[in-house]
């Protein structure tokens, strides 16, 4: 009886690993912390195709990593709970400190983030007051909205790009987009310092500072602040 409790224990656990041993269904969880989506929401996000990207929801379903809740004939998803988004956290790291091959294909990615010095969630959590640094958010105004570091300002990628200029002198910039490996906010830091603006990216970006207990506002309040 011993060895068969045993063995059901582990069966269970399995469970959780099986689910997670998909590239596909781990870039659906992290679509969603993004925030609950629909089936094509997240077909359009991901690439991937309408019935894969529905079958491969069911799995995750079927382990307890996300629920659903029905808006008229759209089934939402969203993540289980804050846990699923800590297990991802850890996940990540563990991965990233084992698995050299994860390490070189970030960086093909993100280019050398060493070199951009990333801000930590802990320091820019201590200096969210200063009047010295600007926080802005590369991700689109919808996401802004949903959710954002407080005291940021909503400037998506593209009006970034063109409006440069606009950007006060005299401050660092914290620029941060969805998770630990979007591209986007690197890459505008590395075009803000091609501008002689002091810049750097929020590592992690808003997932981290999430999974790291920082807070959100919501709202449109500081949406378009350095126009």
């Amino acid at each position: 009886m011993g060895e068969f409790i045993e063995t059901e224990v582990y069966t269970q656990l399995a469970r959780i690993g099986k689910a997670l041993a998909s590239p596909v269904r781990l870039r659906l969880l992290d679509l969603l912390e993004n925030g609950e989506s629909d089936v094509e929401g997240l077909v359009t996000a991901s690439g991937v195709g309408l019935k894969n990207t529905s079958a491969q929801l069911q799995q995750l379903r079927g382990a307890n990593l996300v629920t659903t809740r029905r808006e008229g004939n759209r089934i939402i998803y969203r993540l289980a709970g804050p846990d699923v988004s800590r297990l991802l956290g850890s996940l990540q790291t563990c991965a990233e400190v084992r698995l050299a091959d994860l390490r070189l294909a970030i960086d093909d990615l993100l280019g050398n983030s060493s070199e951009l010095q990333p801000v930590t969630a802990e320091e820019l959590r201590a200096h969210i007051d200063d009047p010295r640094i600007l926080i802005i958010d590369v991700r689109s105004s919808e996401d802004y909205a949903r959710g954002h570091v407080p005291s940021a300002i909503s400037l998506p990628a593209a009006e970034l790009r063109q409006k440069m200029d606009s950007i006060p002198r005299g401050v660092e910039v914290i620029a941060y987009c969805q998770g630990p490996y979007c591209v986007l906010s690197p890459d505008l830091v590395r075009l803000l310092r091609s501008h002689e603006i002091p810049a750097r990216p929020l590592e992690g970006g808003i997932t981290r500072w999430q999974r790291e207990g920082g807070a959100l506002q919501t709202g449109e309040g500081s949406a378009g602040a350095a126009s």
